[in-house]
């Protein structure tokens, strides 16, 4: 009997955190009544969308990163759009409004919902193409694949540039279902921290770090961002770097100089693959740079 009992005991542990993730209501119409923007119903599931400014301004496109969805541009596409820009946002699947369909999140993933997000607004080219952390790699796959988009590309504090994640993430991405498991258990207190640190620390309002935080509540999104780092996260693109400074394409990368997720010392790196990038410093700044630096990057984007 109590060889039994340890089993169940063991079985309900092992379940908890599926169980847990199982009940979180999904990202449905319903929930989406009250989004900002509009919803595109693309090939791979529904994409939560919003355009700030109007008029003929120049037109960017800004793709955000691994766990902060498209609000994280919004005090930046302000600043852009008092510059006379029209400024395109969008929720990534697995995040924000967007619905969060199964699959590996690969680059070839990621680039089917930008390249069919294009479309759909009827988008013909001349692209100032905006990727924060995890959107830089995107925004830098799309660049190398389609330059003739693009009128520049920029790049803030960008993913794959060849960081190591943490241990605990390494062991998660490389190991399945153990670390499915420990994923599930570890990375929701660690991201509830980090929002609550966004407000305390970096000075971001509260709303933006409580919906930074909820996040956490919809069935989908811790699932997205380890099956992220096993896929597009995984990659190092110097193929890509060379290949888009190859096209002559227009490269502009921001920093930040007290990031510890993306270190500054990848600008280094950057300037092997591409000496013709043009590399902006915020002084002071964080990985948090698009919420906590809106005015600064704005100043940036128009001298670059």
């Amino acid at each position: 009997m109590t060889g039994w009992l340890l089993l169940a005991a063991l079985a309900v542990v092992g379940l908890a955190p599926f169980v847990r993730e199982w009940r979180k209501p999904p990202m449905t119409d319903a929930r989406r009544a009250d989004a900002p923007g509009a919803l595109a119903r693309l090939s791979q599931g529904v994409t939560h969308y919003r355009w700030y400014g109007g008029g003929e301004g120049p037109v960017a496109v800004c793709v955000h990163g691994l766990t902060t969805p498209s609000f994280v541009w919004d005090a930046l596409a302000e600043e852009m759009v008092a510059q006379g820009w029209r400024v395109l946002t969008y929720d990534l699947y697995g995040r924000g409004w967007s619905d969060r369909p199964p699959g590996p999140q690969t680059r070839a993933f990621f680039l089917e919902q930008l390249e069919e997000i294009i479309r759909h607004e009827g988008i013909k080219g001349d692209i100032t193409l905006i990727g924060y952390s995890m959107g830089g790699a995107i925004a830098t796959c799309y660049a190398a694949k389609n330059p003739h988009m693009l009128r520049r590309l920029v790049l803030i504090a960008p993913a794959g540039m060849g960081q190591v994640p943490g241990r605990f993430d390494r062991f998660c991405a490389r190991v399945p279902v153990l670390g499915d498991w420990l994923f599930r258990l570890g990375f929701p207190p660690r991201h509830r921290r980090a929002a609550a640190a966004l407000h305390r620390n970096e000075g971001v309002a509260a709303e933006v770090a409580g919906a930074q935080a909820a996040e956490l509540n919809t069935r989908g999104f811790v699932a997205a961002i380890l099956s992220s780092r096993r896929g597009v996260l995984s990659e190092v693109l110097e193929g890509e770097h060379r290949a888009i400074a190859a096209e002559r394409l227009p490269v502009q990368a921001v920093w930040a100089t007290a990031d510890t997720a993306i270190p500054i010392a990848n600008m280094g790196r950057l300037t092997a693959w591409n000496r013709a990038a043009h590399q902006v410093q915020i002084k002071g700044a964080s990985h948090w740079v698009p919420l906590t630096h809106p005015k600064e990057i704005a100043r940036a984007l128009r001298s670059g």
